[in-house]
């Protein structure tokens, strides 16, 4: 069975790639060698989405937010590692973390 290949998709005309990067490096630091590419793919559109072997598991407009980087984890773990344990993300996720940037739009759309 081949490694796991997430996607991180994210909207270039926003400045996305800092959050995009930032993501792509706390998985490979969490996952290490379970995951076979974690890819950065420029798009445009006010596009920020995660996907794991080509399912969606997080798209910002349809949830209407970022997603949190514990929340990250969590949905990539039930794709590639279900039995992994990761430590203090394993707790609940909040709905909403009252320092997100939730309303963050992007100022070309």
């Amino acid at each position: 069975m081949p490694s796991p290949r997430v996607e991180i998709r994210y909207c270039t005309r926003c400045r996305w790639l800092l959050r995009a990067g930032w993501m792509a490096q706390e998985l490979l630091t969490t996952f290490g060698d379970t995951l076979g590419e974690v890819a950065l793919l420029p798009q445009t559109g006010g596009v920020f989405s995660i996907h794991v072997d080509g399912e969606v598991v997080f798209d910002r407009k349809a949830e209407g937010r970022f997603p949190e980087m514990k929340e990250v984890k969590q949905l990539v773990r039930k794709k590639v590692a279900p039995g992994m344990g990761l430590g203090h993300s394993d707790s609940a996720v909040k709905s909403k973390a009252p320092e997100s940037r939730d309303d963050e739009q992007c100022p070309n759309y």
